[in-house]
């Protein structure tokens, strides 16, 4: 089968595509053919190496030293069961799924084999692979983050980088949950995130949201662009600071305002269930919220894809479709 292998940390160019052994399941698994997945920021995070310089020993500890542990890339995937281990009781073959593959990664390939207990739900009926790929992973993030945050109907949210895949995804969770939503973003993305249901939108090339006046109870930086010093100003009291890629200052700063204040900054590694996603599914079938998609590559194409995501201007999810009928070097 075709899949991207990534043997070293590296630039885009270290990911190459290769006839690799297809999977067999075993008797817990099942072997989904992929369709579509994504190019998702910790995919490119994990190729680039780009940790914290308080993280870089624990990464390499944990997934390798000179590159990546598992070869094949990929978070994020929809495809259809080809073939099921004999105790599989959830899926059965020719069922559509979409989900997260979690630690396991592997989803740039035509196939994977996952436990039946792996992130993995019926793919949302009324959409495409190509738009179920496109955010499970961000939108269980952002479902946790705003649980964390104990996220209620009236309150003030603020979604900081509100047109990438984390954003995007946290300002529809956010309006589904009877927030106010104010989406920060550039002046080109103002319209996209106006249409995801945000009530107010800023343009942080003209305004600093931190320097309005204007206090919200949850604070998401979605792009870890602001520190909690410089957001505890714009919070109420009792209000929250979420950030999603972990820094010194603001552990620190968690462990201090755990012990003082009633304003807290709170980060933690996403945790999601099999139910979580299955609420995300029911939501996207309902149509309360959306895929978004920037751009679409052929998994013949993943260099160009990383390099588009590194860059830092997408907006939503850049999604890999998967053709089974091209070999390698066609």
């Amino acid at each position: 089968m075709k899949a991207v292998v990534c043997t070293k940390y590296g630039p885009p160019e270290v990911l190459q595509l290769r006839e690799v052994d297809k999977p067999a399941p075993r008797d817990n698994e099942v072997l989904v053919k992929i369709h579509a997945t994504s190019v998702h920021i910790g995919d490119w995070r994990l190729r680039s190496f780009t940790v914290p310089p308080l993280f870089q020993l624990p990464f390499r500890l944990s997934v390798g030293f000179r590159g990546p542990r598992k070869k094949i890339l990929g978070e994020e995937l929809a495809g259809e069961i080809e073939a099921v281990g004999k105790d599989v009781k959830r899926f059965k073959e020719g069922d559509q799924v979409f989900g997260d593959t979690g630690a396991v990664l592997g989803s740039y390939a035509e196939y994977i084999c996952l436990s039946e207990k792996a992130l993995l739900a019926p793919k949302p009926a009324n959409l495409t692979y190509k738009e179920a790929a496109a955010g499970p992973v961000s939108t269980l993030a952002a479902l946790y983050y705003l649980r964390r945050a104990g996220i209620q109907s009236g309150q003030r949210v603020l979604i900081n980088g509100a047109s990438g895949a984390l954003g995007t995804a946290a300002v529809q969770l956010a309006k589904h949950f009877g927030a106010e939503v104010t989406g920060v973003c550039s002046t080109t993305n103002l319209e996209l995130v106006k249409s995801l249901g945000a009530d107010k939108v800023i343009d942080y090339t003209q305004e600093d949201f931190t320097k309005t006046g204007q206090t919200y109870d949850i604070i998401f930086d979605a792009v870890a662009k602001k520190s909690f010093s410089q957001c505890k100003s714009s919070l109420k009291p009792g209000g929250v600071f979420l950030l999603s890629v972990p820094t010194l200052a603001i552990l620190l700063q968690m462990l201090w305002t755990s012990m003082i204040g009633s304003k807290k900054a709170i980060l933690g590694v996403p945790k999601s269930s099999i139910e979580d996603l299955v609420f995300i599914k029911e939501l996207l079938e309902a149509g309360k919220i959306k895929p978004v998609i920037d751009r679409t590559y052929p998994l013949e194409q993943m260099v160009e894809a990383h390099r588009y995501v590194e860059n830092g201007h997408k907006k939503g999810n850049v999604v890999i479709t998967v053709e089974h009928n091209v070999s390698v070097g066609d």
